[in-house]
């Protein structure tokens, strides 16, 4: 068995890695670069059978849904067979409607937690495991009595922790190449930083949710479930209801789970944008408006009861509320990236916020591991060798972890 990363070898994202055996190939992702605008003329990476039939390649796996592991597969033909998380697709068909970023290809089978399956010569065992996305998989492939073992993007600091720790009390055993994602290995990180929790952020939350007199503005993610469930309990400890808009309650539909806050919970309530809510009727799709009927909330109410909610906001509908009228002592809670304040959408949003003398707190916990979890996991795993990914340092991995193998994108190497 031998294999390639197409991309992510020295960035962050858009990881795609090549494994061949015996003749046939597999794909595990196939991410967008998270440096290019979604709009970009980007090519499919040089993978007989992507775009052309090529039966020796017998599928494309994808570990979880982010864009920079799946954006790609939105250009792929019809034919080539894709795995993915069966409540991860769901959100990502969600996010097509929404945001015309997601995937409504049907995939040919559903990854499910150390439950292997077969294509080709490949054997296939997906693992649950933390990370910002619901519903994400390290992937463990073995043929021709090698084992290669790919991380996907892991952490351990979420609302999953139970994951990270039964990988690491039951590793898979005898791995030859472990590839691992290092976004915490950057330059001038150090090895003694920690990880945010997820319940530190929701405790600070609450400290800044009781410290804000008018409406909430909660800026993040709504596949973020984690982050979402987070959001929900610091606002009932807070004495508020939490807003989600249309998408943020679909996404919550799409996991499944009726521990994740759902529309129909008495402390939730929906507002539907004016741009969901054009989508809606230019779709005809009003099963979905129709679901949240009793839950909804409207102008009126948002100002009357501002100092009572937790209100998820988007820089697009910065020109209906201030219409509406319910940011006067409004505060708003950047719960994201923060680099992605730097970028045109954050810019806009910050003059926004300014105009109207609006403060904002960034509360944020990353999606991926801590150097030191980084380090427990590949103490537990024990590898014949490492192959970094998903690192704008892979360079400094040596400094971190053992028996470090640099590789650069499209260079075939041998596992094992």
């Amino acid at each position: 068995m031998r294999a390639r990363i197409h991309r992510g070898a020295h960035e962050i994202g858009g990881n795609c890695i090549e494994v061949e055996s015996a003749g046939s190939r597999l794909l595990l992702d196939l991410g967008w670069p998270l440096d290019l605008p979604l709009d970009a003329d980007l090519p499919l990476p040089d993978v007989a059978g992507l775009a052309d039939a090529d039966p020796s390649l017998v599928g494309v796996v994808i570990t979880h849904p982010h864009l920079d592991h799946y954006g790609l597969a939105r250009k792929v033909r019809a034919a080539v067979p894709l795995y993915v998380g069966e409540a991860a697709h769901r959100i990502m068909r969600e996010a097509a409607f929404f945001t015309g970023t997601g995937l409504t290809v049907e995939p040919a089978g559903f990854l499910r937690h150390r439950e292997p399956f077969t294509l080709g010569p490949f054997t296939i065992t997906p693992w649950l495991i933390d990370h910002s996305a619901f519903d994400s998989y390290s992937i463990l492939v073995e043929a021709d009595g090698r084992r290669l073992f790919y991380t996907g993007d892991v952490r351990a600091h979420g609302r999953k922790p139970g994951t990270f720790l039964e990988l690491l009390s039951e590793p898979p055993a005898n791995v030859d190449v472990l590839v691992m994602e290092g976004t915490n290995i950057r330059p001038g990180a150090d090895v003694g930083e920690r990880a945010v929790t997820e319940t530190e952020i929701e405790n600070a939350c609450v400290e800044t949710f009781d410290a804000t007199s008018g409406m909430v503005l909660a800026i993040f993610s709504p596949q973020n479930i984690d982050r979402l469930v987070t959001m929900y309990r610091a606002a009932i400890r807070s004495g508020r209801d939490l807003v989600l808009d249309l998408y943020g309650a679909a996404v919550a539909a799409a996991t499944g789970r009726e521990t994740i806050p759902q529309a129909s919970w008495e402390r939730v309530r929906i507002y539907l944008p004016n741009s969901q809510r054009t989508k809606v009727i230019q779709s005809g799709e009003f099963h979905r408006t129709d679901a949240v009927r009793p839950r909804r909330i409207y102008a009126e109410e948002l100002r009357e009861r501002s100092g009572k909610l937790v209100t998820i906001f988007r820089t697009s509908m910065t020109r209906e509320m201030e219409k509406i009228g319910c940011l006067a002592d409004a505060h708003a809670v950047w719960s994201m990236w923060p680099g992605y304040l730097q970028e045109p959408s954050g810019e806009k949003l910050k003059a926004f916020l300014d105009r109207l003398g609006i403060g904002m707190t960034i509360h944020h916990a990353s999606g991926h591991a801590a150097i030191p979890d980084l380090q427990r996991f590949v103490a537990a795993v024990a590898p014949g060798k490492v192959v970094p990914i998903h690192s704008s340092a892979a360079d400094r991995f040596p400094e971190f972890v053992p028996g470090v193998e640099l590789h650069g994108d499209g260079e075939w190497w041998n596992v094992g």
